[in-house]
């Protein structure tokens, strides 16, 4: 008895490898038989009680087998818990992989649609099931600009010097991609990028749900939208300016800006786009195409709202604007 809760006892430190285990009760095995073969007094015990068949056995034989039954049990139990732990830590170790795979492929699709969608779109996207329904939202007044380069249309040319119109094309790029830069300034972070046109770039500005309707506070929104995008409007500019220092063009920006009620909303599925409409955005598209390059072109009522705000306007008197009138 005292062998086997000797044996019991190496056993249960589950920390310890089966292998150790077994090396450990080789040995308590050992020295229990040891000390039971060669102590008289463990011997006449035996035959005192001993009440079996097997009288013609030796008993040094039958406690040898005894213990070697006891420890090869425990040694297989052993084997079968270390078995059962190590599958269950592999289970674990390939759980928690699996789910630091499926938190980052959320984080790239996060990023990836935040880069097409504002980001408040793309949290309802990510967190609803609104893939099969119109999103859309109403705002009151959201300040819309249409940026363009109109002389880019005449350096665009397809022949070997610019690889047929490769390099035009990646001048262009860096142009938007610097412009792209220039919003992530805390100043602009209520502007929105809507898309670009060619060589127009479209934007927008106050598109954040749930503020613009706020009581008191509609006038001060306005009037923050209008000027935030006249300020990154002549940000620009002036990057416009110093990139044409270093590629030795003469670029020059287009700028039509208008304010009033738009409608916002995703259309598409498979390729969800985010765009804006109405009649606001219809007169800052022809406030930039009937415009002046290097100016910045605003109706009347925007004007009001820049000059109330302490900006300086210029009035060019009566303007046709087509499908608008004078």
């Amino acid at each position: 008895m005292s062998s086997v809760l000797s044996l019991a006892v190496v056993s249960v430190f589950l920390r310890l490898g089966f292998i150790l285990k077994l090396l450990l009760m080789l040995v308590v095995a050992g020295i229990h038989y040891g000390l039971f073969i060669s102590q008289p007094l463990f011997r006449g015990y035996y035959y005192g009680i001993a009440n079996d068949s097997l009288t013609y056995v030796p008993w040094e034989l039958k406690l040898a087998v005894a213990i070697s039954c006891v420890t090869a049990l425990l040694h297989v139990l052993d084997r079968q818990v270390e078995f059962t732990t190590r599958t269950d830590y592999q289970w674990r170790a390939k759980l928690l992989i699996e789910q630091e795979e499926v938190e980052t492929m959320r984080g790239i699709n996060k990023i990836l649609l935040e880069n097409i969608l504002p980001a408040h779109v793309a949290h309802l996207f990510l967190t609803k099931n609104t893939s099969q329904e119109l999103y859309h939202e109403r705002y009151n007044s959201i300040a819309v600009m249409f940026a363009s380069i109109p002389n880019y249309k005449e350096f665009y040319d397809e022949n070997d010097v610019n690889k047929q119109g490769l390099e035009c094309l990646r001048l262009l790029n860096e142009i938007i991609c610097d412009f792209d830069k220039l919003l992530l300034k805390p100043k602009f972070s209520c502007i929105e990028k809507i898309k670009t046109i060619g060589s127009t770039y479209m934007l927008a500005s106050g598109l954040e749900p749930g503020k613009e309707d706020a009581r008191g506070k509609a006038t001060r929104q306005r009037d923050h939208s209008v000027i935030s995008l006249v300020e990154f409007a002549v940000a620009l500019m002036n990057l416009l300016d110093q990139i044409n220092k270093e590629s030795f063009q003469r670029f020059k920006l287009r700028i039509g800006l208008n304010h009033g009620p738009v409608i916002a909303g995703v259309v598409g599925a498979q390729k969800p786009q985010y765009d804006i409409w109405g009649n606001t955005v219809n007169v800052a598209s022809r406030m930039d195409s009937c415009g002046v390059m290097g100016r910045i072109q605003v109706t009347e009522d925007t004007a009001k709202i820049l000059m109330s705000n302490g900006y300086e306007c210029e009035s060019r008197g009566l303007t046709y604007v087509k499908g608008k009138g004078n």
